[in-house]
């Protein structure tokens, strides 16, 4: 099939305009999307370390430092140490997270509805199974991936 060729560039382009999208909608946050995804990959994996947190958001170590230094600043998430890694930090949400996630969610949801308009349930449903089997599939590539602890599920309605 001539279609399966732009693959890759469609799923990419795809991600690309929903984040655009949802960066939209959560311009009255005042928070990047950096920072909401940070908030939300908290949300389902709190305890996570540092390096992990900045492999699963795809975001360079040290720029995670840098902006966990500025949600620590404004009070959204702590670091405390790995007491089996005295060199690793864990990181938590704070309590001023808890408001955020909601709208996060609110904007996320609403993202997502605009994205699958038209779309019967069924086939909202069959595109989220069939996206997961494919995240399943490259993940078990990626060398030391099938030892790693996997997070939490996504709860509904996050980015």
């Amino acid at each position: 099939m001539e279609s399966l060729r732009h693959f890759g560039f469609l799923l990419k382009d795809v991600s690309r305009l929903y984040s655009r999208n949802f960066e939209r909608r959560a311009a009255g946050l005042r928070l990047t999307l950096e920072q909401c995804r940070v908030l939300a990959w908290l949300e389902r994996s709190e305890g996570i370390s540092q390096a992990r947190l900045a492999e699963l958001t795809d975001t360079n170590p040290m720029t995670l430092g840098r902006l966990l230094t500025r949600m620590e600043k404004d009070r959204l998430v702590t670091r405390r140490p790995d007491p089996a890694d005295r060199r690793a930090q864990k990181l938590y949400l704070a309590k001023a997270s808890a408001p955020l996630l909601k709208k996060i969610g609110r904007l996320a949801e609403s993202t997502r509805e605009d994205a699958m308009a038209a779309l019967p349930d069924r086939d909202r449903e069959r595109l989220v199974e069939l996206m997961q089997h494919l995240h399943a599939n490259l993940e078990a590539l990626v060398p030391g991936t099938a030892d790693r602890p996997k997070p939490g599920r996504a709860k509904p309605g996050r980015i």
